[in-house]
């Protein structure tokens, strides 16, 4: 309150009867921010019943205001409406010395936008006259209640429709989920607006119905920046960002709205390389601010790519730029906490996270728990969960899950036990743990307790037990799982049917994984991958590389899994030329860095074919500093040549340089100097062996065996269980030999 404002109230003394307290006046009318002095001054006297000095307060509006006088007092009577101040609007429209139907309307707008209806409605039937507003007004009051019936009653018992009642009713049937009455209502309109368009659009967008929204938008002849960005943000929804690009490089004009729509849908769906530069265009090219929308997105796809000096420096153009201002709601803080806790820099996460108490919400406090997990402070995550006011599933999942992670399987448990509301997620994450932490018999008896208190299992379910029979090796067990699935489930999905190929790979049953391969309506890399794989590891390399140029043919573009698999074949069948034909290929043609188990690859590869010295040349030019795995491949290598004794000893003194106490590289080292006749060498480095306590870790072979697993190894006496999986073998080895011979 400035000091004229004081004087104005001051000179309205006398005009007012009774006593007027100014200090009470400018205590109430801060409390009324939206309000200009005079209106607080009218709203001030309706409140307290003294409508004579209302009146006259109505008088002196007309000496400042050269409009007629019921415009004057209908647009104060719309801003009392607007700012909810119905009951005081009501009073005012009854002491307005002249009144039209537009003031009726500004009330019964008021009464609908607070949710007033039945007040509304009794004042729409007490009204002297009606226009088409106010019919319009009270179908969009039914229709917000919910009470669409009634709204569609009202709608054609109007004696006049024009385009905005049209539109208010399609409006009222999409929200009320009557899409196909909405659409029906649309083709019934005479005249159609834009707003006509794009509220038939939107419907069909936010319902996921892009085929009828993409009709409509290409009847449509002259879409504006609202239906394009509509159908930009449609189709991203939906996943389809290809088509979502096309139409957004189309369009005519953007706004900031438009550019929010296609970063946030490229980030949204994981394309986060896209979502920046899009965003890097936007800033250069058309120096368009960004909202509150837009930096969100752009947090999300800093922390999606993992790129923490590109998510600093967002945050530092957040604050030079002042865009801090443009979080009115807190989302931004949100996911700043989010993006620094994915890169794990829990200071920065922290400092927001304290800085903003009051707009953090349980995401945030989800954020922080998982941020401390991944950096491994377990305490730190265990603390903020224990103070966290409000817990949701995510909140005790992931403190399960980061148990899980250490190996506390127990405290795991007890987590699990204490959850106010399991659902199907948690008891994944349950099964999931145990089969990380090799409990697998725990977690096959989880699954069963799971369905028994009628949980349904998820895809991520059945695809981490299939994984868990896959790495068994246990056959029997992962085709129970197949058939409760194929019993209970009407399609698989494709991250079951990937899992689901990548067992029968490893149980040996390549045929029953070709089957599910062949049987996949979509296929991804990993599809692709798993089949390649498949054939490599059985020695089949030739359908290997066929299922290679298939793969090319489907337009799948192959992963650095994919040169792995084809490297393995060409192994298995002893081609270097082919394996160094790919292995051209990955960096050439795909832009694929080898890493460090595809050079492991290409030196067993030259190993087998006798090529040692082109195997250590490989070594030596390598990108990086090779590390005991390289040398020890190179070793390896080396005992497919007899001729190889030299470049053997070298990586094995690289090896032990790197690595002192590897077991297999002395055992290695000790081979060759045996087979050239260096035994004093040979016993040289066995007494050295003895010295620093290296033994080599005998062979192990496991089996399974009436639901349990049996390990024995070498040396060790057999088992019953173990002799007789032994004789089984033999005999079927022995049969084998003999339809053979035959």
């Amino acid at each position: 309150m400035t000091f004229s404002h004081l004087r104005v109230a001051n000179l309205f003394l006398p005009t007012i009867s009774g006593s007027f307290n100014v200090r009470q006046f400018v205590s109430k009318i801060k409390k009324l921010p939206k309000l200009s002095f005079q209106d607080a001054r009218i709203l001030e006297c309706i409140r307290t019943h003294r409508l004579e000095d209302a009146r006259y307060l109505l008088d002196e509006m007309l000496d400042r205001d050269s409009n007629r006088p019921v415009v004057v007092w209908t647009s104060l009577l719309s801003r009392y409406s607007k700012l909810g101040h119905v009951d005081e609007a009501r009073v005012l429209l009854e002491v307005l010395p002249e009144k039209n139907v537009v003031s009726c309307n500004a009330l019964l707008s008021g009464y609908m936008r607070s949710g007033r209806l039945s007040e509304g409605w009794r004042f729409f039937e007490e009204m002297p006259e009606r226009d088409v507003v106010s019919w319009t007004c009270m179908v969009c009051g039914f229709a917000d209640a919910g009470r669409i019936d009634e709204a569609w009653r009202l709608f054609e018992e109007m004696p006049e429709r024009n385009v905005v009642t049209w539109n208010s009713m399609i409006v009222g049937l999409i929200r009320n989920g009557e899409l196909d009455d909405a659409r029906r209502c649309f083709d019934n309109m005479v005249e159609r607006s834009s707003v006509s368009w794009n509220v038939m659009i939107s419907g069909y967008v936010e319902n996921g119905r892009m085929e009828e929204a993409r009709s409509l938008f290409d009847r449509m002849e002259l879409p504006n920046v609202v239906t394009w960005t509509t159908m930009v943000s449609g189709y991203c929804k939906v996943g389809n960002v290809k088509e979502a690009y096309r139409l957004f490089h189309r369009m005519p004009e953007r706004n900031i709205v438009s550019w929010t729509a296609m970063i946030g849908g490229f980030a949204w769906n994981g394309r986060y390389n896209e979502a920046l530069l899009v965003f890097l265009r936007m800033r250069g090219e058309f120096s368009v601010r960004p909202n509150e929308e837009t930096l969100l997105s752009l947090a999300y796809a800093c922390a999606g790519l993992g790129f923490p000096k590109l998510g600093k420096q967002l945050h530092a153009q957040i604050i030079i730029n002042c865009w801090e201002c443009e979080d009115t709601d807190g989302r931004l803080c949100r996911g700043l906490i989010h993006m620094y806790s994915s890169f794990g820099i829990m200071s920065s996460a922290h400092h927001i996270f304290t800085l903003n108490p009051d707009r953090c919400t349980v995401q945030s406090y989800n954020s922080m728990i998982s941020g401390y997990i991944r950096v491994g402070d377990l305490e730190q995550a265990d603390s903020l969960f224990n103070v966290s006011p409000i817990r949701d599933t995510v909140s005790w999942t992931s403190l399960i899950d980061g148990y899980f992670g250490v190996g506390e399987v127990a405290m795991a448990c007890y987590y699990f036990h204490n959850m106010p509301d399991v659902d199907e997620v948690a008891w994944t994450v349950m099964i999931s743990g145990h089969v990380r932490n090799e409990l697998f018999s725990e977690a096959a008896d989880l699954f069963a307790e799971m369905r028994a208190d009628g949980f349904s299992p998820l895809n991520t379910t059945y695809s981490t037990l299939i994984g868990a029979a896959g790495a068994l090796v246990d056959l029997n067990f992962g085709k129970q799982i197949h058939s409760l699935m194929a019993k209970t489930e009407p399609e698989l999905g494709l991250l079951v049917e990937n899992s689901l190929v990548s067992m029968y790979s490893k149980c040996g049953e390549i045929g029953d994984a070709r089957r599910v391969f062949s049987s996949m309506v979509e296929r991804d890399v990993i599809s692709w991958n798993s089949m390649i794989m498949g054939f490599s590891n059985h020695g089949r390399s030739a359908e290997a590389f066929e299922a290679f140029e298939a793969m090319l043919e489907s337009k799948t573009v192959p992963s650095a899994s994919t040169f792995l698999a084809l490297l393995s074949a060409c192994n298995h069948a002893g081609l270097v030329s082919k394996g160094k034909e790919y292995f051209a290929k990955m960096s050439e043609l795909y832009a694929i860095k080898p890493s460090v188990e595809h050079y492991i690859s290409m030196i067993n590869l030259l190993g087998r074919a006798g090529e040692i010295e082109e195997a250590e040349q490989l070594v030596l030019n390598l990108p990086f500093k090779p590390n005991h795995t390289i040398w020890g491949a190179l070793l390896g290598a080396c005992g497919f040549s007899s001729r190889s004794s030299a470049v053997a000893v070298r990586a094995a003194k690289e090896v032990l340089a790197l690595d002192p106490t590897n077991a297999p590289a002395h055992v290695a080292l000790c081979n060759v100097y045996a087979a050239s006749g260096q035994h004093l060498e040979e016993q040289k480095l066995r007494k050295e062996m003895g010295a620093k306590g290296v033994n080599k870790v005998p062979g192990c072979s496991w089996f399974a065996h009436s639901g349990e697993f049996c390990s024995f190894l070498s040396g060790d006496l057999l088992s019953p269980e173990a002799a007789e999986m032994l004789n089984l073998v033999s005999s079927s080895l022995v049969a084998t030999e003999d339809d053979e011979d035959q």
